[in-house]
């Protein structure tokens, strides 16, 4: 074998070795990173779900005769805030994702309010299709927060898969770039904390 076909050979390996392993990094990198799309969209179709029932939840509200104004006021003004801020799922960063927490988490505070006023509303506790949006609107908690659990679920194999060596050199190179968590709010872990059922009181 002639001498310079050697080093020939090593280099046609070393390129061979490369592609292969750079088009299965590539390859298993965009199913994980689809596993997070998919996860984040459901993210935003239970939020979603849940300004609906609470745009619904207002208009019930409103037809109740001097129902507190500023009450109202805020919640339609913090629906509209959290329902205008959505994030493309390829563009999922932590302050995009910080944002959309925040104005959730006001929306939350509003409703709060909201259905602590309506106890002081005989009629209201007693209307049937607020009762029925009520345990609507505690189902669709429980799905929001399955959601999330779900969709940090699909970014933790993701960032170990990006992160470790010689993946990470890939990843740098092709532009893959770890996924934030969906982390929740100082002491709220679980579903918010919102009380639903004081309609069965007596």
């Amino acid at each position: 074998m002639k001498k310079w076909l050697v080093p020939v050979l090593i280099i046609g390996a070393l390129i061979l070795y490369a592609y292969s392993t750079g088009k299965g990094f590539y390859n298993s990198t965009i199913k994980l990173n689809e596993n997070i799309e998919e996860s984040w969209g459901n993210v935003q179709t239970a939020y979603q779900r849940r300004g609906d029932l609470i745009g619904n939840l207002v208009k019930t509200v409103q037809g109740a005769a001097d129902f507190e104004k500023s009450t109202l006021t805020d919640v339609i003004n913090a629906r509209a805030k959290a329902t205008q801020t959505t994030i493309d799922a390829s563009n999922i960063t932590p302050e995009n994702i910080a944002q959309f927490q925040q104005a959730q988490t006001g929306l939350t505070g509003a409703l709060s309010k909201l259905l602590v006023s309506v106890e002081r509303y005989p009629d209201l506790k007693a209307n049937q299709n607020f009762l029925k949006l009520q345990d609507e609107l505690a189902s669709t908690e429980n799905q929001i927060l399955t959601a999330r659990t779900r969709f940090n679920e699909a970014v933790k194999p993701y960032n170990n898969h990006v992160k470790k060596f010689p993946n990470n050199f890939f990843a740098s190179w092709l532009g893959f770039e770890d996924k934030p968590y969906f982390k929740a709010d100082p002491g709220k872990e679980n579903a918010p904390d919102i009380n639903f059922d004081f309609g069965n009181k007596k």
